[in-house]
């Protein structure tokens, strides 16, 4: 999405702009498949609240979207209970973050301030648990600036609130190279970037296309890889920028999801406790594997998704999409008391996708350690007004990790291009 807003940008504004695209499609993380009827997200699934940059944009596409509503679940002790909206009952852990927002101390890792202010064992299990869940992070690695910035960056565009786009997140990225191929763009489509050789004012990128070498000689360039593949150096630079030192001070988080599709809502069938008289939008069981568990609700779906963030996810990091299925109906099974058979028996697929494992993302999103929040502002300073970079991790208002950090980071790279 950030190298798509500020090709579309550029484009728009009169530049000559060519977009290397190393996938057969557009759009990177957010990865949309569709089974029948189904739209099913392997990768960025909600709009987080109302991020005005996006909103625009989706509003300017036309696209349907839908806010998430209905019960939340919880299974604890042997026992499933429902609350009467969404709500996620990990918020006791919320005071402990909120504390953040006004926290004036040290930059340390979330760990080492749980622990200094003695937080009782479970609250903590709880605040660890959202941490890690929601920031793909390791607690005893991600800093506290970051998290209380984060808080009060969600404040402000009612990140509690979640939104769906109804026929697919891919639509929007597909949206935006439309308006880029319309503006004059030239695409390349599974173009893998090798080599970026720069000094003030001239960039040559050497690259390949289904084996055959491509070079393109530029002014300026704007850089949108993903955190894990900066980090990763299969793609060399000469000489290399700040940019590229800095990011090494940042974090590629971990995450496994996988979206599982049956026949009918088991979940609802008659006798399953709580839910028996409805669907519901999010069940916590936070000693199972997975977690936490989402349906697309008030969205009518035959779905389920499963969601693990952070050092947990890598208990899952080596499992296919199919070994996935077989483990989470035994998880069900527990849950509903429904005969783990039975559900199999109704399971009609499970789609997964692992990033970590991606050669082109090597991650699911970024986060911030502690005593590196400035490595992300130093990131946007652009090389000699030549080279420029973009990407959800070069975010400095608190939005990691999400679409909308990636779109605002790809119109800010445009603008200043404009301006150099």
């Amino acid at each position: 999405m950030a190298g798509l807003a500020a090709a579309r940008n550029l484009a728009d504004a009169g530049r000559t702009v060519a977009l290397l695209e190393a996938r057969s499609r557009v759009g990177g993380r957010i990865f949309t498949v569709r089974d029948g009827g189904e739209v099913l997200e392997l990768g960025a699934e909600f709009i987080h609240g109302r991020p005005p940059e996006l909103w625009s944009l989706i509003e300017e596409a036309g696209l349907e979207t839908y806010e998430l509503e209905g019960r939340t679940l919880q299974f604890e002790d042997g026992q499933l209970r429902a609350t009467p909206a969404v709500a996620n009952p990990q918020d006791e852990s919320v005071p402990v973050l909120d504390g953040l927002e006004s926290y004036l101390g040290p930059d340390i890792p979330f760990s080492e301030y749980l622990d200094q202010n003695h937080v009782p064992e479970e609250l903590r299990r709880s605040a660890i648990g959202y941490v890690e869940g929601f920031n793909a992070a390791d607690h005893r690695v991600i800093g506290v600036h970051s998290l209380g910035m984060q808080q009060t960056a969600e404040e402000e565009i009612e990140g509690d609130r979640l939104f769906r786009i109804r026929d697919g997140y891919d639509l929007l990225p597909q949206y935006l190279c439309e308006r880029f191929l319309a503006a004059g763009g030239r695409l390349h489509m599974n173009c893998l970037l090798e080599r970026v050789e720069w000094n003030a004012r001239r960039v040559e990128i050497f690259a390949s296309a289904a084996g055959q070498p491509v070079k393109l000689t530029a002014r300026q360039a704007v850089i949108t890889l993903p955190l894990g593949v900066l980090q990763q150096g299969s793609v060399e630079f000469v000489p290399v920028p700040a940019a590229v030192l800095e990011s090494r001070r940042l974090r590629m988080g971990n995450a496994r999801r996988f979206t599982m599709l049956f026949r009918e809502k088991f979940w609802v069938t008659p006798g399953n406790g709580p839910v028996e008289d409805g669907d519901f939008s999010f069940l916590f069981s936070l000693e199972s594997m997975p977690p936490v568990w989402w349906t697309p609700l008030p969205h009518i779906s035959n779905t389920i998704t499963g969601w693990i963030g952070g050092r947990r996810a890598a208990q899952l990091a080596k499992l296919t999409a199919a070994s996935l299925g077989e483990m989470a109906c035994d998880s069900l099974a527990g849950i509903f008391s429904v005969p783990a058979e039975s559900i199999r028996d109704g399971l009609l697929g499970t789609y997964s996708h692992d990033w970590q494992r991606d050669g082109l993302s090597f991650g699911s999103y970024s986060y911030v350690p502690a005593r590196a929040l400035d490595a992300c502002s130093k990131m946007t300073l652009p090389s000699e007004n030549t080279l420029y970079f973009a990407g959800e991790h070069t975010d400095t208002s608190g939005h990691w990790g999400t679409v909308h950090a990636a779109l605002r980071s790809g119109i800010r790279a445009a603008q200043q291009v404009l301006e150099g």
